[in-house]
């Protein structure tokens, strides 16, 4: 019994691993190629003046993105590619805390019976608030 635990344990970690890479590494991939082209440069450039509010580089505006319309796995695999320090992952861990996967969650959301745009709104407030506190902390006690 103790060992047919132990094997089921062993083949549900692996099935769970297996299906976080296959959507992690391959945006890892794609953000660390996309680092050596001038896309990400140009992503950077668009979002660095909204970014700042954060205390954040205006790439970072990439997992927020993926974070929100697919995933926090996809979130987190292209923090990773990512030159971002512990304060700067800790600020978009807690806005994607608030908001992520909004679409999957919306159709939750209808399915409960609460108003969709009221949850996002409300939602993507809690992101922008916390993330603007942290951006105002980090800025304060000079971690950024």
């Amino acid at each position: 019994m103790f060992i047919n635990a132990i094997r089921k344990g062993i083949n549900k970690g692996f099935k769970t691993t297996w299906m976080l890479a296959k959507i992690m590494i391959p945006v890892y991939f794609i953000v660390t190629f996309l680092k050596y082209t001038p896309v990400l440069d140009g992503i950077s450039f668009i979002f660095k003046p909204l970014m700042m509010i954060f205390g954040l580089p205006g790439e970072a505006a990439l997992p927020l993105v993926l974070g929100n319309f697919i995933n926090l796995y996809a979130a987190i695999g292209a923090m990773g590619a990512l030159t971002l320090n512990a304060y700067q992952i800790t600020i978009l861990a807690v806005m994607l805390s608030f908001s992520h996967s909004q679409i999957v969650e919306s159709a939750i959301i209808k399915k409960v019976g609460l108003k969709i745009r009221y949850a996002i709104c409300v939602r993507v407030s809690a992101a922008l608030i916390s993330g603007s506190i942290m951006g105002l902390v980090g800025r304060f006690f000079n971690w950024i």
